[in-house]
């Protein structure tokens, strides 16, 4: 392991800055655990760069699959770990709790090793169709590939948003591809490949078979719940002492199998019933959970004797 030395550098700084700014408290687990990784990491790499980065040489002739894993945890320099962890802090934030920690944390780790991989067929293509071995030599290093396939999978969560891109704004279910060209000619020496692998995961993930692979892959455990599908109140016993589960009450029960309209024109004649005879109930009738059927209709006879027996009570 070498740790990288010199003066504390002016990235790794200002990440940190942006952290305290957001506050730990504010950032949910996962994304806390990404962060505080990549940080070490960039600190203490566990080999050179040139030895964790992944290329089609590295990884598929060579057989060094070791570097699926370390290759998005490593950065260049802290620059590239600052917009890295910079845009891992937002997207972490709103994507975790709209996906619960434990499938965020799935999702990362097979994001990260499934973009290396499409990563290398990307490259691999480029050799065949342009005839040019060089691209098998192209090794990519960091977290850009994953951050790509988040956004895609923010802009699905969260459709019908207009992000900025240089300043201009655009639909957020294209900003990611108006990114990796935009990105490609600001900084010529990032990895177009790696980027364009992290938007095809992102989207086989959203509109591929993706998703039910992976559900199928965790269905035998339990904690990995289906995020896109919201839970039944009544579905899961809590084991508290003395807690006893009992069946829930039909929707019909509340309403009385009344639609909203007749619900609000019961309620409102039920009142005028209940002012013009003093909130009392006839025969002890139990209200079915606060819409009352009232009885027929008493003659007037009856009205006033009603009325002449409440005032002999007071």
């Amino acid at each position: 392991m070498q740790r990288r030395q010199g003066r504390v550098s002016a990235g790794l700084l200002l990440l940190l800055y942006q952290i305290s700014q957001v506050g730990l408290q504010n950032i949910p687990s996962v994304t806390l655990g990404v962060l505080a990784l990549n940080i070490f990491l960039f600190l203490n790499p566990v080999r050179p760069l040139h030895e964790v980065c992944i290329s089609v040489n590295e990884g598929f002739y060579k057989r060094n699959w070791q570097r699926l894993l370390l290759s998005p945890v490593h950065h260049a320099d802290d620059w590239h770990l600052y917009y890295n962890m910079v845009s891992m802090l937002w997207k972490g934030i709103m994507l975790e709790k709209k996906l619960k920690s434990v499938w965020f944390a799935y999702i990362i780790a097979v994001f990260s090793v499934l973009i290396g991989v499409v990563y290398m067929m990307l490259e691999f293509m480029l050799v065949e169709i342009l005839d040019d071995p060089s691209y098998e030599m192209n090794c990519a290093v960091g977290f850009s590939g994953v951050l790509f396939a988040l956004k895609v999978l923010n802009n699905h969560y969260n459709p019908g948003r207009v992000s900025s891109v240089l300043g201009l704004p655009i639909a957020s279910k294209y900003a990611c591809w108006v990114e990796l060209v935009a990105i490609h000619f600001i900084s010529p020496g990032t990895s177009f490949a790696g980027h364009l692998a992290g938007i095809l995961v992102g989207l086989m993930y959203t509109m591929g078979p993706l998703k039910k692979i992976m559900r199928a892959c965790a269905g035998g455990i339990s904690s990995f719940a289906d995020p896109a599908r919201p839970r039944d109140y009544y579905s899961e016993y809590y084991g508290y002492p003395g807690y006893q589960y009992s069946t829930p009450r039909s929707y019909y029960d509340y309403t009385g199998g009344l639609s909203e309209e007749e619900q609000l024109e019961r309620a409102v004649l039920n009142s005028l019933n209940e002012r013009d005879f003093g909130g009392a109930t006839y025969n002890n009738e139990r209200r079915p959970y606060g819409f009352w059927f009232p009885p027929e209709r008493r003659s007037e006879e009856e009205i006033r004797r009603h009325r002449l027996r409440r005032f002999e009570r007071r």
